[in-house]
């Protein structure tokens, strides 16, 4: 099992790589939810002001 670990003696370089990718995906998924979440609140703003009325959430 160490030695699966250990990869060939690049372990240094596959998990750092591993690592950060792991990293940017979570940083891809939670950009991605602000974004949603940011266009969401506009569009409710637009609703509002075109209809003059509150819009529930």
């Amino acid at each position: 099992m160490s030695e699966f670990f250990a990869m060939g003696g690049y372990a240094k370089y596959v998990w750092s790589s591993f690592g950060v990718t792991a990293i940017v995906l979570i940083l891809n998924l939670l950009a991605a939810r602000r974004q949603l979440r940011q266009t969401r609140e506009r569009l409710q703003l637009r609703l509002v002001r075109q209809s003059g009325r509150k819009v529930n959430t």
